[in-house]
């Protein structure tokens, strides 16, 4: 048995060819077929019959979970998680910094197949000195709680061996650099998907395909998580939590 995570810049729907199509990046979520999917620069607006997040979570018989990190009156714009897991908490940070860019990170308790899960999807600031400080936020939430956990999004890292990384191998164990940006010829790991504890991922790929390489400037990163089986029939992942308030 295994779980799927997945974590995509949409850029806004926007691919290489300058052309807006929410419908090619759809397509690509369907592709994926994961079980939880982060998505980046996403644009969408609650009060049209055209939302684009709500258009792709009916679709795809998703639950939509919406992180906005800039409100505006032609259409919010941020983060994002689509499921098909039972979501049993969520909690939503802001990670800005004052000058820059308003960014934060969606928390979610969700319920699988392998137990209880906490999930952490966002996208971090361009700026070295703002990425040093998210991750540090972001570190000191996720050592608050011991159950197993995944951190997935774009990270924006440019530098392999940053101090970012480096806590990141601390706190998560090593996984691969895969390079997912540029779409054309992917040169920097910026989307990364980290699992705790390591044990867990099965399997990490990028989706390379030619409709993906023109959908937009990021390719979508895809991790397996397999169910570690225990000596009481129940899976590693397990540990109740309350239900959301």
């Amino acid at each position: 048995m295994g779980l799927v995570i997945a974590t995509y810049n949409v850029h806004d729907c926007i691919g290489r060819d300058g052309r807006y199509d929410p419908d090619r990046v759809l397509t690509i979520i369907r592709q994926l077929d994961a079980d939880l999917i982060a998505l980046q620069e996403l644009q969408w607006e609650p009060e049209v019959a055209m939302d684009i997040l709500q258009y792709f979570a009916s679709e795809l018989h998703y639950r939509a979970v919406p992180g906005p990190t800039l409100l505006r009156r032609n259409g919010h714009y941020g983060n994002a998680v689509l499921t098909r897991l039972p979501v049993k908490n969520i909690r939503r940070w802001d990670l800005s910094i004052p000058g820059r860019e308003p960014r934060g990170a969606i928390d979610l308790t969700v319920d699988t197949p392998c137990g209880v899960l906490r999930s952490i999807a966002t996208h971090l600031g361009l700026l070295p000195g703002e990425r040093r400080k998210q991750m540090s936020r972001l570190l000191e939430i996720l050592t608050k709680e011991g159950r197993p956990a995944v951190l997935f999004g774009d990270l924006n890292e440019w530098f392999l061996w940053g101090r970012p990384l480096r806590w990141l191998r601390t706190h998560f164990g090593h996984v691969p650099d895969l390079a997912t940006y540029p779409s054309i010829r992917p040169l920097f790991a910026l989307d990364r998907i980290w699992v705790k504890p390591r044990e867990l991922l099965a399997d990490l790929t990028v989706h390379a395909t030619p409709l993906a390489r023109e959908t937009s400037d990021h390719l979508p990163l895809r991790a397996v998580l397999k169910c570690a089986e225990v000596p009481d029939s129940r899976s590693l992942l397990i540990e109740e939590v309350s239900e959301a308030v």
